[in-house]
């Protein structure tokens, strides 16, 4: 069975993709702990982080590391969180988001329902932030 994430990635549903290769995607969170809160997630459905192959996990965190660096920039935070907790979806992911404090931390404070408009124009910033560092091929038009 597909999860979730399946199918986000194969199109069945919508998803605001900031980042694509052939291992690895990243969307806006539905839920997120602050502006620019992007999920990275393998294209292969794998349930535990602890599961996955060491050059899986290599690339999520180095995909993860570019995001959270073209995150801090755009939306102007000290810092980008990262975090795998693995309880939502059964389909590996990491969070990451801009942060300027311990207390973005906490899965529990997550936005129920965000304004679309405002994820769209999240999606753009962080797209424009990752085109700005030279990974324009990697980032979907919208």
């Amino acid at each position: 069975m597909s999860t979730l994430f399946t199918k986000i990635i194969d199109g069945e549903l919508p998803g605001r993709f900031v980042w694509q290769d052939a291992e690895v995607v990243a969307f806006l969170s539905i839920g997120p702990l602050t502006d620019g809160h992007t999920l990275v997630v393998p294209r292969q459905e794998i349930d535990r982080w602890t599961e996955a192959e060491p050059a899986l996990l290599a690339r999520l965190t180095e995909v993860a590391r570019v995001i959270g660096d073209a995150q801090r920039r755009a939306f102007g935070a000290e810092r980008a969180g990262l975090m795998v907790a693995g309880f939502e979806v059964p389909h590996l992911h990491l969070h990451v988001w801009p942060t300027n404090s311990l207390a973005d931390f906490d899965l529990s404070q997550a936005e129920s329902d965000p304004d679309p408009s405002r994820l769209d124009r999240n999606a753009d910033l962080l797209r424009a932030a990752l085109r700005e560092d030279g990974f324009g091929g990697n980032v979907p038009s919208a």
